[in-house]
Parts: structure tokens; C-alpha cells; sequence
């Protein structure tokens, strides 16, 4: 489904990623893992069209969307959940997760779609005409997932989704997006808690100052000596 090649990306002088590759099959939840600064969220801002690589290629779907606009990118069916929620202030609930739909003119098949999120996160729902920015983190989180959900997507790019986090939330967090890969919804993760992320993760990538140095399975990355002493406290 995605196929990320060769991938370097620069800011100004300095290169944050670095001759990076990896794929990701229809159906799996493949994650990301790596120190802050690894390079994490800058390969999904790329992938998103946020950011221009210096080199590489990027394909979904067997196209290349290496120099493709983002609505273009969310329109071929791949969406982003951003680090740090980013809900819209100002709008209520309802009106955030309407923006989610923004591209989509199907009426009918955007109500199907908010019924579905609402079922999935019920709290969405009780405060849908409640200010999103009032929202606790969690719900937030929520939210910013629904958003995302709302464009139908093949592919959701979630960005450390646990972060700041209550520990009672964060599992309830990682148990949504089990539900949604089983659902349909293809899932490439980035996360800090790197134990969480390989529990759930059919495939994984270790980053490390821009280069993938481990890949393997979750479980395997799970019990990777290397992995257990730098990311699970082994």
C-alpha cells in the first residue's frame, strides 16, 4: 500500500532523514519507533506532502505522491492524526469532525461516516456541540482520530497518539486502534511508548538520528536485545 524508497529529507543545511526505506501492507499496523529527534514525524510530514524530500520516492496505492499537494494526498484516500491532537478552537465537535470531511460532497456517506466515529468514541458524541478546545486530552485524541476517520481513509499516519496521556487512557487509546485496523483501516503508528507500539504492531522499524537501523516484526523487535535496552528499559 506504501512504499517509501531511498527516502532523505532536509532542513536547511541539516539532514533529518537519511536514505530511509520501508513499506507498509494493506491491513497491517506497522510502527515507527525512535528517540525524539529520530526523525519520526518528519517521514510522516513527508509522506502527508507536508514536507518535499531531498531524494527518494514515495508510492501509495502504486502511485508516486512524492511531489503531490496534501489535499490531493487526503482526496487518494490517506490521512494524518497530528502529534499533539491540533483540533480546531473555536469550533464545536461536530463542526471539527465535519472539517475531517471537508473534501468528501457524498452526503450520505459522510453521515454513515459520523455515525461510525460516533459509535467508536461515545464521548464524542455527548459533547458534540461542546467548544473542542474544552475538551480533556484524551478527548481531544479522540477527536483528532474521528477527524481523520471522517475522510474514509486507506491509510491513517497516527503521531504519537499516547503522548501526554493518562496511563488508564493510553490503553484505551492502543485498544482503538487495534478496532480500527480490524475494521479496514490500514495504520502506520509512530510512538514514544515503544513497548505499547510493538504489542500491536504486525511489523516494526527501529530510527535512530534518521537512518533505520532494526526492522523485524513486533514480537521480534519486542525481544530484540538492542531494542530492550535502548527503548523498554532492559
Amino acid at each position: 500500500m506504501l512504499k517509501v524508497e531511498n527516502l532523505s529529507v532536509n532542513y536547511g543545511l541539516i539532514e533529518a532523514v537519511r536514505d530511509v526505506t520501508f513499506e507498509v501492507e494493506e491491513g497491517e499496523i506497522v510502527t515507527l519507533i525512535g528517540a525524539n529527534g529520530a526523525g519520526k514525524t518528519t517521514i510522516l510530514h513527508t509522506i502527508s506532502g507536508l514536507l518535499r524530500p531531498a531524494q527518494g520516492k514515495i508510492s501509495f496505492m502504486g502511485q508516486e505522491i512524492s511531489t503531490t499537494l496534501p489535499q490531493k494526498i487526503v482526496s487518494q484516500g490517506l490521512s494524518q492524526v497530528p502529534e499533539g491532537r491540533h483540533v480546531f478552537p473555536g469550533l464545536t465537535v461536530l463542526e471539527n469532525l465535519e472539517m475531517g470531511a471537508y473534501l468528501k460532497k457524498n452526503r450520505a456517506e459522510n453521515q454513515a461516516n459520523l455515525k461510525e466515529v460516533f459509535d467508536r468514541f461515545p464521548r464524542l458524541e455527548e459533547r458534540k456541540n461542546q467548544d473542542a478546545a474544552t475538551l480533556s486530552g484524551g478527548e481531544q485524541q479522540m477527536l483528532a482520530m474521528g477527524r481523520a476517520l471522517m475522510s474514509s481513509p486507506k491509510l491513517l499516519l497516527l503521531d504519537e497518539p499516547s503522548m501526554g496521556l493518562a496511563p488508564q487512557l493510553i490503553q484505551e487509546i492502543f485498544n482503538i486502534i487495534v478496532d480500527i485496523q480490524k475494521r479496514g483501516t490500514t495504520v502506520l503508528l509512530i510512538e514514544q511508548n515503544a513497548k505499547q507500539a510493538l504489542t500491536i504492531a504486525d511489523r516494526g522499524y527501529v530510527l535512530e538520528t534518521g537512518k533505520i537501523i532494526l526492522s523485524g516484526t513486533g514480537n521480534e523487535l519486542l525481544q530484540s536485545e538492542e531494542v530492550q535496552k535502548a527503548y523498554l528499559g532492559g
